[in-house]
């Protein structure tokens, strides 16, 4: 790891899936897995091209039962291109020997390059060098430049270049008893000038897919099609010392592009228009240093160089080609087949930093939840309920694609999935919709569409509370929380939980910000909304009673994870790391042995204290005094320190939200968590997961938490407002941001003094407020320098 290069050296097997998904090349309309171009799917190798939005459901037999589901369809391969010598066999690392080898993500450029050397014995060696895009400029092309150079011999070498499309969706070994075969109709040919194409759909949702691939060789080039693969071949005259070179550009297009007619048409076009490989990286280079200008954090040393990595994996995923298209965040990037490719809440982790730094991109993925605002009440309606139940997990059509029944691979059992449960998406939704509106200053949205989801959203809440008479408060019943580890009481004969802290008090939040929004709107937009809703004042009433009389229980002097959690069993939490070590996957383990963390006081990842990670402290206490309830510090700090004994950090969010709460209460252990959340997919510390896809949300979440959880930094009422929290392991760093349209906005941290520089272009002046009530307006051109108070 340099400041701009990612590079792993040698060859294991073992290592691969790893490298694979954290060399993956994208653009955010399309990105393909790192893998070496001359590996076919086998046990250690997994190629794998995904388009954003691109998915396909099918039924599979599992367990005597007809499951189906919905996945992100790998599509064919675009990337297959070995060598040989005449009558050899195909030279890789896992059938020749690997004299040197090395992979190289080139993150400035966007860039993947690999160099291996195989040993051909008594006849010397041959010295393969790669350069792969997947184009930022052009989000429908890619290109791979292959470079053999002999030593040591002279003579011919066979090269034969192919699209794939006898591809399925095998990258998840736990998925292997479900159907993969999403491809259907594969169809090859040849264009009129020489480039091979491939077409074909997916087998329901009928996506059309279309390749074209041009092979540009010092040699002449010869066609055949042997389906599913259309095959360009060379045969290349190698003499010693010397270098050869064949270039492959590739162009894809979908039926679900926009101002799309054929997609065959247009990848055939487009490949025919391609400039030459050299000329095409010139455009995309540019391409890449615009974004790093735009959104790269100002931080030193090898947490500045692993944020780099990060961002570059949401861009991967998500870039402002994503603007055009109808899509959500994919919880594991466009790197792998993980959660099918769903979207779930990891939005509510990514679009804080996108809000400040591509606000359009943003604006699209609520416009993704927005189209689906009328499934959402439809399966609210078919839950008896008023408003939007959104999904927890969302597809290509917003209907609940959460999976009826997971395997757990320590028992080999199949077991209910009740995650569907958790409603407080809907939160996480209304979250998303109130940050990016105030982040960019977006009134046409907030006043449109915004306003028409949050006012769903909070009709379900609304409708959801039933009052108990006993408590005198509404209570929400049967729905599981962030932790997913608990989905019922013990013994009991239906899942689901009740009123589970963070979603109460989310859900009094999002009521309470509704009647604000739609108190605020103009007159006439807002009569036009009540119209075609049917929203009277009646209803606003019992939406603002609600949201001040939803009971979040407390045990102990801290407040319950949900009702009744303070009466479980304390767990031996040293005698299973002692019998297991790692135990991030409690709930696997106890179900191996029969047993059930249902029963326990454990948590897999922050539940409570995501009201931590979501609200700031005096935000956080204003929500609690609404519901006439005290959240005093010590209050707080025993509610932390509780939780902490009692989580098993099963996801990578955990570790990012436990450092956010940590450094917001300045608590001195606050960088372990940080540490593990930046390392969480470059260690692959979930055992494997990162092979079948980065963690997004985590990635993401990490880059948020120097932006926006070190820094204090909130937009709120027309302002900045920063509360820098002092971090010894990170004393020194700067941001870019995007405000209220402000372009290239400069904050600039050191220990005890904030700078701030606002661009010349700009109209109007930035607000920002400091802690001790201390507030200074920074005027387009000027820098201000503030001393922070201890």
């Amino acid at each position: 790891m340099t400041g701009w290069t990612w590079q792993y050296e040698g060859y294991d097997p073992a290592d691969e899936r790893l490298r694979e998904s954290l060399c993956t090349l994208g653009n955010g309309y399309f990105a393909t897995r790192g893998v070496l171009a001359e590996c076919a799917d086998d046990t250690v190798h997994y190629p794998g091209t995904y388009a954003a939005g691109v998915y396909n459901r099918l039924v599979s037999s599992v367990g005597g039962r007809q499951v189906e589901n919905e996945d992100v369809v790998n599509l064919p391969n675009w990337l297959p291109l070995r060598f040989r010598r005449p009558g050899g066999t195909w030279l890789t690392p896992d059938t020749t020997p690997v004299l040197d080898h090395a992979v190289t993500l080139h993150l400035s450029s966007g860039l993947m390059e690999r160099r291996t050397r195989f040993g051909l014995g008594a006849d010397g060696a041959l010295l393969v060098r790669q350069l792969r895009f997947v184009g930022m400029a052009d989000p429908h092309l890619a290109g791979l430049r292959t470079e053999f150079t002999a030593e040591g011999f002279s003579g011919p070498l066979e090269v034969e270049a192919a699209l794939d499309g006898g591809v399925t969706n095998a990258g998840v070994p736990r998925y292997a008893d479900l159907d993969g075969r999403h491809l259907t109709h594969v169809v090859t040919g040849t264009s009129e000038q020489d480039a091979v194409w491939l077409r074909c759909r997916t087998r329901t949702s009928d996506v059309r897919i279309a390749y074209a691939a041009r092979l540009t060789s010092p040699a002449s080039v010869t066609v055949r099609h042997d389906l599913p693969r259309a095959v360009q071949t060379t045969r290349l005259d190698l003499r010693d010392g010397n270098t050869l070179t064949v270039d492959k550009v590739v162009a894809l297009h979908t039926s679900r592009d926009p101002a799309i007619s054929d997609p065959l048409h247009a990848a055939v076009d487009r490949v025919h228009r391609a400039a030459p490989f050299d000329e095409l990286l010139a455009p995309h280079l540019t391409a890449w240093q615009q974004l790093w200008r735009r959104a790269e954090p100002d931080v030193p040393d090898e947490v500045g160089r692993i944020l780099r990595l990060h961002l570059f994996h949401v861009l991967q995923t998500l870039s402002p080609h994503t603007a055009d298209l109808d899509v959500g965040v994919p919880a594991r990037g466009l790197h792998g087949e993980a959660y099918r490719g769903h979207v779930f809440w990891d939005e509510l982790f990514v679009l804080p930093y996108l809000n400040l730094h591509f606000p359009e991109v943003s604006r699209a993925l609520l416009h993704y939840r927005y189209r689906r605002l009328e499934r959402a009440r439809t399966a609210a309606h078919d839950a008896g309920r008023r408003g939007a139940m959104y999904p927890w997990q969302s597809g290509s059509d917003g209907r609940e694609e959460t999976q009826q029944l997971h395997l757990n691979p320590r028992s080999g059992r199949w077991l209910p999935d009740h995650s569907h449960l958790q409603h407080h998406v809907g939160s996480a939704i209304a979250n998303n919709v109130w940050q990016y509106c105030e982040a960019a200053g977006d009134e046409e949205f907030l006043h449109t569409k915004g306003a028409e989801m949050l006012l769903q959203i909070s009709r379900f809440w609304a409708g959801s509370a039933t009052f108990d008479d006993g408590l005198g408060r509404y209570r929400v019943k049967g729905v599981m929380g962030p932790d997913e580890y608990h989905d019922g009481y013990p013994d009991a004969d239906r899942p689901g939980l009740d009123d589970n802290a963070y979603t109460n008090v989310t859900a009094a939040w999002v009521l309470a910000r509704t009647l604000e929004v739609l108190r605020h709107l103009p007159e006439p937009r807002r009569r036009e909304l009540a119209e075609r809703t049917g929203l009277d004042e009646a209803e606003l009433d019992h939406w603002d009673h609600v949201s001040r009389t939803l009971h979040v229980p407390f045990h102990d002097g801290v407040i319950s994870q949900f009702e009744g959690y303070g009466d479980l069993a304390e767990l031996d939490w040293r005698a299973y790391r002692r019998r297991y070590g790692d135990i991030r996957r409690l709930d696997r383990i106890l179900e191996a042995e029969g047993d059930t963390v249902n029963r326990y006081q454990a948590s897999k990842q922050a539940d409570v204290l995501m009201l931590g990670y979501l609200f700031s402290p005096a935000e956080l206490q204003g929500v609690f005094r609404r519901l006439g309830l005290s959240l005093d510090e010590r209050t707080w700090r025993r509610t932390v320190d509780y939780y902490l004994h009692r989580t098993s950090h099963g996801s990578t969010l955990s570790g990012l939200v436990h450092g956010w709460v940590l450094a917001r209460a300045r608590r001195r252990d606050a960088w372990k968590f940080c540490q593990e959340a930046l390392l969480s997919d470059i260690a692959d510390i979930q055992g494997g997961t990162t092979g079948e896809g980065i963690h997004l949300g985590a990635m993401a979440g990490t880059l948020d938490l120097v932006q926006r959880g070190l820094t204090g930094l909130e937009t709120r009422g027309g302002a900045l407002w920063l509360d820098p929290v002092p971090l010894p392991e990170l004393s020194s760093y700067g941001i870019t941001v995007r405000y209220h349209g402000h372009w290239g906005v400069r904050l600039r941290l050191e220990s005890g003094s904030v700078e701030i520089t606002v661009p010349l272009a700009g109209r109007y002046p930035i607000e920002v407020h400091l802690p001790g009530h201390r507030a200074v307006r920074v005027d387009p051109g000027e820098t201000a320098r503030l001393t922070l108070l201890e």
